[in-house]
């Protein structure tokens, strides 16, 4: 008995203290892959909050890791320990547009996909004091001089987006990669460039007190945050490009842990406040499970390789 006993306590003493210890036990990191006050930074910082509800054991601390367009912050979440206290923030496209241009240490596979939360649309916006008014006129001055246009870095949303804007109008801009959206806002609100293609919760608030305009939106139909501006294809363009927004885990996570954070950022989503606090702070949720969001991004790298093939960067 006494044997057994003995076995049993080296057996209690040997077991590594996360077997034993409740998850979460100790600070969860949120790695953000752009710099604070961006809107990928915003939809963590929200998410924080309204987990707290649900988690109430749970610390959270945002690591903002950002440069090259998130491939920074996508493989430090790919290298991260599985162990359910390194998660992430992904968008897109440039998750899957570094993998296809063969620059990510990482592949859809490194990671545990837990859900998207928000999506944001593209826009084509222009300093207050430009004379384009319109796409017709943008397309006409594009034709006439090469512009400057900003985007948030090589394989992004916005340069994609603008790469098949000069396929579809037979133009060519000098495109200006920035390190975010930050950048880019303080480029046209200063008119020391051309245009910028960015996300719509990126410039509304300036295109309505009239710091810049925006002239089209890259979407099927047009943004409630925004009505009065019509979609590129209102007017003879057929681009559409939009960002999402979600979180993974390192792939490997057991799957207790991968089930507790699957449940959280689902409960989240469905929270009252954190809808009203999304709706005040203009995010435009566009939830997705995690097995969706994961053929979501599957598709998308797909669809990216075809327009890599044709448009190498």
């Amino acid at each position: 008995m006494k044997k057994m006993l003995a076995v049993l306590l080296l057996v209690f003493i040997a077991m590594p203290t996360y077997v034993m210890a409740a998850y979460p036990s100790k600070p969860i990191t949120i790695i953000v892959p752009s710099k604070a006050g961006g809107s990928t930074d915003t939809t963590a910082r929200l998410f924080i909050k309204a987990a707290k509800t649900y988690l109430p054991q749970a610390d959270f601390v945002v690591k903002n890791v950002g440069g090259s367009g998130g491939q920074k912050g996508f493989e430090e979440i790919a290298r991260a320990k599985p162990d359910g206290y390194t998660i992430g923030m992904i968008f897109t496209t440039q998750i899957v547009a570094h993998i296809v241009a063969k620059r990510a240490h990482y592949t859809l596979d490194s990671f545990h996909i837990i859900a998207n939360m928000m999506q944001d649309p593209l826009i084509i916006a222009v300093p207050a004091k430009s004379e384009v008014k319109n796409l017709a006129d943008f397309i006409a001055l594009a034709k006439s001089k090469t512009l400057t246009v900003a985007v948030n870095g090589i394989g992004s949303d916005d340069f994609v987006a603008a790469k098949k804007f000069e396929n579809q109008t037979d133009v060519t801009f000098n495109l200006l990669p920035t390190k975010g959206s930050t950048e880019q806002k303080a480029m046209i609100l200063g008119g020391h460039i051309d245009a910028s293609f960015m996300n719509v919760t990126q410039l509304h608030a300036q295109h309505k007190a009239g710091t810049a305009r925006i002239v089209a939106i890259l979407d099927d139909t047009r943004s409630d945050i925004i009505p009065d501006v019509p979609t590129a294809k209102e007017q003879g363009v057929a681009v559409s490009m939009t960002a999402t927004r979600g979180f993974v885990a390192p792939a490997g996570i057991g799957a207790d842990v991968a089930a507790t954070l699957d449940k959280l950022v689902s409960q989240v989503m469905q929270d009252k406040e954190f809808k009203e606090a999304c709706a005040k702070d203009v995010m435009i949720l566009y939830p997705m499970s995690g097995p969706a969001y994961l053929n979501y991004l599957t598709e998308l790298q797909a669809e990216t390789q075809k327009f890599y093939n044709a448009n190498p960067w």
